[in-house]
This record gives structure tokens, sequence and C-alpha cells, in this order.
């Protein structure tokens, strides 16, 4: 059983080398929800996340013997930076298993600890088996990402920051993939706070801890598809299903959309970097999965490694979304001129073109036709309405895609 005096001492095993993060109220989630919101942003520190807490803890507390044999772990990239970092500033060998769709940032950030990577399955259940395969063979010490009592301790250390800046906080929100984050997190809150309420966030596309929470025994999901990468685990571990089930008072889950949109919310209004596992319980509180008027609230943002591919499609979707971006394919007359003419209504309705594609061979087209794919800044809803209607007075065919 995982008490706070483990968690306490996994804070002494952690100090001068784990960031006590920042943790700052969030103005306008704030005046939205009438409330107190803080973000405890573990997407700043070191590795870029909360996972380092409890990796180093672990192996803080290993053997000269065990570390001198290696270690392992498999991860879907922020437990291996954890390990590989810790691995590093211990002197010992780490070998990390990884799914094969990793982003290629959380790759480079565990080789660049010198870590040799496995690149192998397709989720983080098969990197998992394949990596027991490997201790078994090598007899090295095995890191497990969240089902491992030191870990967890390392996890719960957030718990001890939170409460001793906000003795009288509410209501921690944290996000759940295999769930040694929120594990500890409870354990420790709960036994400073036994009134405060632990919510947890799971994406819907995997939510096996939410179903099995809710039916009170293990539900694996037979697949995961989520931009939450972090916290797209497949299985449920029973321990930790029975540690959730005690301390965690509420489950929410949340899409992918809802969590783009939290992304793009951290980025822009408050300057932040966020994964998608890290945004989710942000993502939980603008999309109203939680109930938190006039409360004290605190969102663990609990890492910030995202594929910089990924974010550029977030934020290319969101200014779609926000009317501050507009996708048209005009049909034009294909002769000289055509171009310019409608590049004329762009501009007298103030829209800058930032990107265009010409096309005359599609057999969609008449002949004498062409098809321009163009892409323009815009300044809202009514900007594009108003675009719209210049396009049908003045007689173009065009759709908005």
């Amino acid at each position: 059983m995982i008490t706070l005096s483990d968690i306490k001492e996994a804070k002494n095993n952690l100090e001068n080398v784990v960031e006590n993060t920042p943790l700052t109220r969030a103005p306008i989630l704030s005046k939205t929800f009438n409330s107190e919101i803080y973000l405890k942003k573990e997407n700043l520190q070191l590795t870029g996340s909360f996972k380092l807490r409890g990796a180093f803890n672990r192996i803080a507390k290993l053997s000269e013997e065990k570390r001198a044999k290696g270690v392992v772990a498999a991860s879907a990239g922020n437990h291996a930076q954890g390990v590989a970092f810790s691995a590093q500033y211990f002197g010992c060998e780490a070998t990390i298993f990884m799914p094969e769709a990793t982003p290629l940032t959380k790759v480079s950030g565990v080789k660049s600890y010198g870590a040799n990577v496995v690149l192998i399955g397709e989720n983080f259940d098969e990197a998992y088996e394949a990596s027991m395969k490997f201790c078994e063979e090598h007899n090295s010490e095995f890191i497990h990402p969240f089902a491992d009592d030191e870990v967890i301790a390392g996890q719960g250390t957030i718990s001890l920051e939170v409460l001793e800046q906000i003795p009288d906080l509410k209501q921690l929100i944290v996000p759940i993939g295999g769930g040694g984050l929120i594990s500890g997190v409870a354990i420790a809150a709960k036994a400073i706070n036994p009134d405060i309420k632990i919510i947890g966030v799971v994406a819907s596309g995997a939510r096996g801890m939410k179903e099995s929470y809710k039916s009170q025994m293990p539900i694996d999901s037979v697949s995961v598809r989520t931009i939450a990468d972090g916290i797209a685990v497949r299985d449920v571990n029973p321990k930790l299903l029975e540690i959730i089930i005690d301390y965690v008072d509420h489950i929410v889950e949340v899409s992918d959309n809802e969590i783009a949109n939290a992304i793009l919310f951290l980025l822009e209004k408050h300057k932040l970097v966020v994964e998608g596992a890290g945004a989710v319980s942000t993502a939980a509180i603008l999309h109203e999965k939680v109930e938190i008027e006039d409360s004290k609230v605190c969102a663990v943002i609990s890492g910030g490694n995202i594929d910089v591919t990924m974010l550029s499609q977030i934020i290319e979707k969101g200014l779609v979304k926000s009317y501050r971006k507009m996708n048209l394919i005009v049909t034009l007359r294909d002769k000289p001129g055509s171009l310019t003419e409608l590049s004329e209504i762009f501009r007298d309705c103030g829209a800058n073109i930032v990107q265009i594609d010409y096309d005359r061979d599609s057999v969609k087209l008449d002949f004498g036709e062409a098809h321009i794919t163009i892409s323009l800044e815009t300044k809202g809803e009514e900007h594009q309405k108003e675009i719209r209607e210049k396009l049908k007075q003045t007689g173009y065919r065009y759709k908005q895609i």
C-alpha cells in the first residue's frame, strides 16, 4: 500500500533534480467559469513531462548491483525520456521500447539522453510485451511506466507541491492513461485533505479505465486511437483500477476535437505548448465535462512533448474553425486575366491570399474552365460571409472546403 510517507520520501529523492513546476492562475478560464482555476505546468518539467518524477524515484531506489545490469522500459514517449534521463544521471544503461508511431520529437528526446531505442508494435501494450521478453533474456531491471509503487509515489509528489501552494483546493483534474499519475496524485491529496475531489480524464479513443471504473472490474479496450498518444493505453491494470476506485471521485472523457481545441487554447491564450495527453484536463474544463462553477480547481498539464507536425495540423484546423482561414475551390474561365479578376475581389474584401493552386486538367471541368484552390486569411464569420456574397454577385461558382 502506497502511503503519504512514501510520497514524501519520493519528494526527498527528487530534490535538486526534478523541478517544482509553476502553478499559476488561468485568468480566462477563471472568468469564464466563475471560479479560481489553476494550471500545474508539468509541460515545463525537465524532459517535458511529469513522468520524470516516477522514473527518477524508481531508479534512485535501485541498488548499485541492479543498476549495473541496466534498466528497460516501454513507453509511448514521456516515461521513456524520464527513464533515459534518470539512467544517464545514475550512470546505467537504458533500453527503451516504443510504439512504431511514436512522434519523432519523443524518440529524439530519448536518444539525446543516451538510451537505446527499439521501435516496435502499434501501441504501448505491444511495445510492453517486447520489453518484457528483452528483460527476461538480459536479466535487466524493468521500470514500469505506471504499475509500480515507487513510480506512483514519484508522481504523487505533484499533489504535495499543489496543496502546499493552494491548501484549500476543492478539485484536482488529472489525465488518465495507465493510471499511475492519478493514483499517486489522489493518494497524496486525499491523505492531506480528505474532502478534495479528484476528477480523472480519459480520451474517448482510449476509454478502458473509464469503462472499468464504471463496471468496477478491468475491461481492456480492443484498440486505442487518439491524438493523446501519452494516454493511449489499451489494457487496464487491476491494481491501479483498485486504487482509482478507492480514491477517484469521477472520470470523464473528452474527444480528439475537444483535446485539439484545448491545445490551441493553451497555445494562444496561455502561451503554453502542450501535448494531447497534457491538454485533456483543460479540455474537460473548456467543454464543461466537470462541474466547477464557484470553486477552486487545479488542472494538471501533464506534458508538452507534442510532435510539431501534429501541432501544425491542430493550428491549421483551428484557424479554419474560428473563421480566421477560408479555403475555397473556385471555377474560372481558363483565359488570361481570369485569375487577376478573382484576386481583385479578394483584395476589395480585404482578404489576404496565403496559398493558391491552379488545375485545368480535372475531368470534372468543362473545356475552357479551370479550378483555383485558394486559401485566404479572414477576419471572422461575417468577413467570410461577405466574401461568399461577393463571389455570388459576380457569378463565380465556388465550394468552401
